[in-house]
């Protein structure tokens, strides 16, 4: 299993635009084969840093994600939001206590 971070710093008139986006599209995302497991945080602090986890079956699964038309789409829609570069991580979980 791979786990994906991802920080989106948004431009503040655009966020409510960027939640409506997510909100259409996070069942899309969730049911991408591959994708176990989808999730969106907000920096509390920071209100306009945003931070996508979510758990992917496999590495292949998470790039055939990132070139699929559903990726481009979304990506084409909130690219224009940022006010800062996106950074993304790929990471593997060590430990886990429930």
């Amino acid at each position: 299993m791979l786990i994906r971070i991802v920080k989106l710093s948004l431009e503040p008139s655009r966020i409510k635009e960027f939640l409506s986006n997510f909100e259409s599209q996070k069942k899309n995302i969730r049911a991408f084969e591959g994708c176990e497991f989808l999730e969106l945080y907000r920096d509390k602090h920071n209100t306009d840093i945003f931070f996508t986890y979510s758990y992917w079956q496999s590495e292949a699964d998470l790039e055939n994600y990132r070139h699929s038309n559903l990726f481009k789409g979304i990506w084409a829609k909130t690219k224009p939001m940022f006010n800062d570069k996106p950074e993304a991580w790929s990471v593997d979980k060590l430990a886990s206590l429930v």
